[in-house]
């Protein structure tokens, strides 16, 4: 797929958004900055909420491609996550269609499949086909929107990669994280890959670096042509010092999901 010239980057205020607008404009992309909040730096953003039909389809109208990254990323009250990864997330697909955009990339996240236990040791790579197992109702939304994803390819042939984001930050903070660490280099890596790939229909990739502690199978990652460039061995002795190896059996330490399985952050708006 030729390289699209104008993305529609939603959430281009929060954190990833962040990285990513600073990042990927350097492979040629012309970003339209979509998010609720104003967005520092970028007084032409669009300020508007993904429930808002109208101002959805206005920001959707002439772009070749979206990185859908809005929406709530911890945990809420089913009628919040309802209304803004649910709904929301509907709102953004039929301004799509309606407006023949081809190809959307879909911030999922790891937390669709949290109650899965990671492996240990020699255990195999948890692969990308695993049945959706959500540790919240955050997560519960991640699993609606890979299916939503496939439901508008195969009725309406509007393309999807769907990434389970792991932690993109600029270093890991955590022993977890350096199992689940998307560096923000690989991270844009990864999202052009999502981008130009050829006849990607409804893809499911995991997103992360090439981390010496990886949970996770990349092969329908790098099948898109990602090469993940940077390990969060780099960090490890450091962290481990400071904070020490997980106690076995910690209920918030057996699952990919962590502590969004027994104590999830919340979203605090």
């Amino acid at each position: 797929m030729p390289t699209p010239r104008t993305v529609l980057l939603t959430g281009a205020a929060g954190g990833v958004g962040t990285l990513m607008r600073a990042l990927l404009p350097a492979y040629g992309y012309e970003l339209r900055l979509l998010d609720l909040a104003p967005v520092d730096g970028a007084p032409d953003a669009i300020v508007a909420d993904v429930t808002d039909r109208k101002a959805l389809r206005e920001a959707v109208r002439g772009v070749d491609a979206i990185i859908h990254l809005a929406g709530i990323s911890l945990e809420s009250t089913f009628e919040k996550v309802l209304a803004a990864n649910i709904t929301g997330l509907h709102h953004l697909y039929e301004a799509a269609r309606e407006e023949g955009v081809g190809r959307i990339v879909f911030a999922s996240s790891n937390h669709a499949v949290g109650f899965t236990p990671h492996p240990r040791g020699d255990e195999p790579l948890v692969p990308v086909d695993t049945p959706h197992r959500p540790d919240t109702f955050y997560g519960l939304s991640k699993c609606f929107g890979e299916d939503l994803a496939q439901f508008y390819w195969d009725q309406h042939g509007l393309e999807t990669v769907s990434v389970r984001i792991g932690s993109c930050f600029p270093e890991p903070t955590s022993v977890r994280m350096l199992s689940m660490w998307l560096s923000p280099a690989d991270g844009a890596r990864l999202f052009h890959a999502a981008l130009t790939a050829e006849h990607v229909g409804h893809t499911v990739v995991y997103g992360s670096s090439a981390n010496t502690r990886l949970w996770w199978d990349l092969s329908t990652a790098r099948a898109l042509g990602y090469e993940p460039q940077d390990d969060s061995e780099l960090f490890a002795e450091r962290i481990i010092a400071e904070q020490g190896l997980p106690v076995e059996g910690d209920p918030a330490e057996v699952n990919l999901g962590g502590h969004f399985c027994t104590d999830p952050p919340r979203w605090p708006y």
